[in-house]
């Protein structure tokens, strides 16, 4: 569920799966001068230390660029350049001078929500020149082109904002998308739009809603290798039902007649075009070429998904793939990229019966016309290499790979991250393709990592990270071998975190079986107890399909803060979460609302056979599908927990899109019972414990009505709740002054209810 899953990691204000902390206001005085504050934890700088983002190399290799936050407002990033030759850093684009401070356009920002930047200010992204002279640089809704001599040259200059910006491979054009049209222009001349203007429910060069918001797609057109061809999305939501959106603020409420296909609805129309660079010699791709009426609807054959657009190598080829609406099948289609004439190279079916198939871009298409290619097949996630003699499984299994990271063609490598050696930690590997066999580590044991690398495959971009090392980013060879630090983020005195470090708390690993012995991990944090003692539990969870939440990565400034307050911090990762194979995933299936809930229940009930833990005083929290379950929990298991926090929940399966809902669930047309079962709304009534219910009013993912749902259902039958509603923030309920005050809430509704630390604790 990506839309639930990253802003349920941004509305937490950290990393993916970590939970958001606050200050307990009550026993502020009280607290010891270095003990960790909800508001320090969100003010600026960051207590992780430089948060650098996108890393890229020159085309030549020796600059290396990166947007660096700034110490004064860890939101706001600019562009700067690192000289490998000189050894020296310099800001290329001071976002702040050079911005013009325009608000952007509306477009611009639900775009950004939808890629979980909605939160950063300054530059977000770039793109270098194909000559390694400029870099492009999207700033306030307009472009630049900055220089590695510290000259910015301001492109455009318009009241729209230029979406999707984009320099053509050789670096001759620049793209972008205006006001529904795809434009086009070389680099020091004028754009102009190479596709028709056809009304609001028509856009060209844009990814549909639910391909941005869980299909992980941005991008809504692609250059040709060799510029001569563009591949352009076109999509029609005129059929695509409309949810009346009320983004109540605080000094007013605006109305959003927003397109928003519920599951069980109509999709956009999507159709892909190809045309020259003026526009010329368009061509429709045939994106329903060879369609097996096993998996589609002969009488809609347009009801299918648009997921993945790529070129060959030399541009000869357009591959696409294709997925049905149920999602149990993806085909990659090969396209003339002359005719738009298409053919069905490879159909992957999902790994079991009742499975899904989960997208992914681990695949590259390599210059002798072989292919590597992610697969669940057996049952894990693995590299094959797709030959005309047939698939050759390139790693084997019971553990996952989680990204291919980048392929060294010329020596035969390919590299990747993967749980080979820790399901908890993801490292580097790389093999060689052509003879597949042994799998060389490229990082070091004892810190998780994720990594990113050149066209080539000679450089690596590494990111890594322990319980009591923030991130930390190198250079490193095709060996592993570390050349320079981007940032090596060292807890030395001058460190934000430093002055916290005494008090930094390890975290504890273990398992606990599920009710069929599959062993579910849970990590846990407890401050320095005194014997005799019992505490309360922060019980945090997400359980939705997707995020791998127990790891062993830094998570410290935010749990840490609730652990100074003598809180026991607690996590598990029940089955249908992510990095665990095709059987750990697959009971979610046409199920939600259940499995999990019993995982997180065997987690509660482990805690209670602990000496130190108080079984009267176990907490959960949780965000977006995590507020889900907190109200599902609460339902099954009255009495339980001591109390509920349930942040922006999906209460009725029919009011999230298809995309997300229909993998796991069905339609509500052929799966009502399912629906009606999962549904967190018929059973509301029947909740006694404490119940905290938070909401973004203007949220357009996990839109209000989910809420009011529920609200409403308690208020009838006069059940007690409290609730804290966020007038103008969306899905992600966040900010420097809004986390804190979020999570005072949090902490002042258990202090209320007696979910406290036992005396003198946290002090």
């Amino acid at each position: 569920m990506k839309s639930l899953r990253l802003a349920t990691a941004l509305a937490l204000g950290t990393c993916l799966a970590t939970p958001a902390l606050a200050d307990h206001h009550t026993t502020s005085q009280e607290t010891a001068a270095m003990d960790l504050t909800f508001e320090r934890v969100f003010a600026s700088p960051s207590l992780d230390g430089p948060a650098p983002r996108q890393a890229k190399l020159s085309p030549d290799g020796r600059y290396l660029t990166v947007l660096r936050n700034r110490a004064d407002d860890l939101s706001r990033y600019d562009l700067w350049a690192f000289d490998r030759d000189a050894g020296e850093w310099s800001m290329l684009v001071d976002s702040e001078k050079v911005g013009s401070g325009r608000e952007l356009s509306e477009d611009e920002k639900m775009q950004r929500e939808r890629a979980r930047v909605g939160n950063l200010t300054g530059i977000i992204s770039y793109e270098w020149t194909s000559n390694g002279k400029a870099i492009l640089v999207p700033l306030d809704g307009d472009l630049y082109l900055a220089s590695l001599d510290g000259q910015v040259v301001q492109v455009t200059d318009t009241e729209e904002s230029e979406l999707n910006p984009a320099l053509s491979p050789q670096g001759n054009f620049i793209s972008f998308v205006r006001d529904r049209q795809l434009w086009v222009g070389e680099v020091e001349g004028e754009a102009a739009p190479i596709t028709p203007k056809e009304g609001a429910d028509i856009r060209w060069g844009e990814a549909e809603f639910v391909a941005q918001e869980e299909m992980a797609r941005i991008d809504g057109y692609w250059w040709s290798p060799d510029e001569s061809r563009i591949a352009v999305q076109r999509f029609d939501e005129s059929g695509v039902a409309i949810v009346t959106r009320a983004a109540i603020g605080a000094t007013g409420t605006r109305v959003f007649d927003q397109r928003y296909p519920v599951a069980g609805s109509a999709n956009a129309l999507v159709q892909l075009f190809l045309m020259d660079a003026d526009g010329g010699k368009r061509v429709e791709v045939d994106l329903r070429s060879n369609q097996n009426p096993k998996y589609y609807d002969p009488d809609n054959r347009d009801d299918f998904y648009l997921a993945r657009v790529d070129w060959a190598p030399d541009g000869s080829t357009l591959f696409v793939q294709r997925q049905n609406r149920a999602q149990t099948v993806l085909e990659l289609l090969t396209v003339d990229p002359r005719t738009g004439a298409s053919t069905v190279v490879l159909t992957e079916e999902a790994a079991a019966p009742h499975y899904w198939i989960n997208l992914s871009d681990n695949y590259r298409a390599l210059d002798d016309r072989t292919l590597i290619w992610w697969s669940e097949s057996d049952g894990y996630g693995h590299l094959y290499r797709r030959t005309q003699e047939g698939p050759v499984q390139l790693t084997s299994g019971e553990w996952v790979v989680t990204r291919l990271v980048g392929v060294d063609e010329q020596a035969g490598r390919i590299f990747f991250t993967g749980t080979k050696d820790d399901v908890l930690e993801q490292h580097v590997y790389a093999l060689d393709y052509r003879n597949p066999g042994e799998i060389t580590r490229l990082t070091e044991r004892g810190y998780t990592h994720s990594a990113s690398m050149d066209r080539k495959g000679q450089t690596l971009l590494v990111t890594r990270s322990n319980d009591d090392t923030p991130p930390q980013s190198y250079i490193a060879d095709a060996t592993g071998e570390r050349l320079a630090w981007i940032e090596e983020n060292r807890l030395d005195g001058d460190h934000p975190y430093a002055p916290y470090r005494a008090s930094h708390r390890p975290t504890q690993y273990g398992a606990i079986p599920a009710e069929d012995g599959t062993p579910l991990y849970w990590e846990m944090v407890t401050p320095e107890m005194e014997v005799g003692k019992r505490y309360p539990v922060y019980f945090y969870h997400y359980g939705g399909p997707g995020p791998q939440t127990v790891n062993r990565g830094w998570n410290s400034a935010l749990r840490q803060a609730i652990v100074d307050m003598g809180y026991i911090w607690f996590a598990l990762d029940n089955r249908g979460s992510a990095n665990r194979g095709v059987a750990f995933e697959q009971p979610i299936y046409r199920a939600m609302g259940t499995v999990e809930v019993r995982d997180q229940k065997a987690g509660a009930d482990y805690l209670k056979t602990l000496d130190f833990v108080d079984p009267d005083k176990i907490a959960i929290d949780g965000w977006s599908y995590g507020g889900y379950m907190t109200l599902k929990q609460l339902q099954a298991d009255p009495g339980l927990y001591a109390a509920g926090i349930s942040g922006a929940p999906v209460t009725r399966w029919e009011l999230y899109d298809t995309h997300y809902t229909e993998r796991f669930m069905g339609t509500p047309q052929a799966d009502a019972a399912a629906y009606e079962a999962a549904s967190a709304v018929p059973n509301a009534t029947k909740i006694v414990d404490p119940l905290l219910l938070i909401h973004g009013m203007a949220d357009d993912n996990v839109v209000f009505e989910n809420a009011t749902e529920v609200i409403s259902a308690m208020q009838e039958a006069n059940v007690p709740f409290e609730m804290m509603l966020y007038p103008g923030y969306t899905h992600r309920v966040s900010g420097e002054q809004i986390s804190p005050h979020r999570y005072n809430t949090v902490f002042r509704f258990l202090e209320h209810h007696g979910v406290t630390p036992p005396e003198d604790a946290g002090e």
